[in-house]
């Protein structure tokens, strides 16, 4: 299923690994330390022998170790933040790319970055990023267009 929706990607976007996306958007279970209340529901539903264990007894660990779980709604704030941020880095190699135009690269990544550098007003940052941008890619993105144009009315770019 994955594979099937990478394909459906546009050409120009950078692919991402499955592994990469679990990690931005679920919760890995090591092994260490108590096992997830997520993690202990399900198993406790699923295998009858593991009913009604504590959540740090031996044979739930190492059935619930090496599982992905959705975060706790309370802890979704965490799983943004650490994602936003793994997304303006890669921005940042975009920034810092010698290259006058960047063939392959992640939408997602440029619109946070642009954010970012919106917020502490750096529109050369978003002039100079989006000149190395395919043209096409930034006009049908709403939100690139709308940074790019602040970003050159305030600079008085044209």
């Amino acid at each position: 299923m994955f594979m099937r929706e990478l394909q459906a990607w546009a050409k120009h976007e950078k692919t991402v690994e499955l592994k990469e996306m679990l990690r931005y958007n679920f919760f890995h279970y090591d092994g260490k330390g108590q096992v997830p209340s997520q993690i202990h529901s399900y198993l406790s539903n699923s295998f009858k022998e593991l009913r009604n264990l504590d959540k740090e007894d031996p044979a739930l660990v190492a059935k619930a170790q090496d599982r992905w779980y959705v975060p706790d709604p309370g802890k979704q704030i965490d799983l943004e933040k650490l994602r936003e941020r793994a997304l303006r880095a890669e921005f940042d190699g975009y920034k810092q790319s010698k290259e006058r135009k960047i063939k392959v690269f992640r939408a997602e990544a440029v619109r946070v970055g642009f954010k970012a550098a919106y917020d502490v007003q750096d529109y050369q940052t978003i002039v100079a990023v989006a000149a190395k941008l395919p043209d096409a890619v930034v006009m049908e993105d709403d939100k690139l267009v709308m940074y790019l144009d602040v970003a050159r009315t305030r600079l008085g770019v044209d």
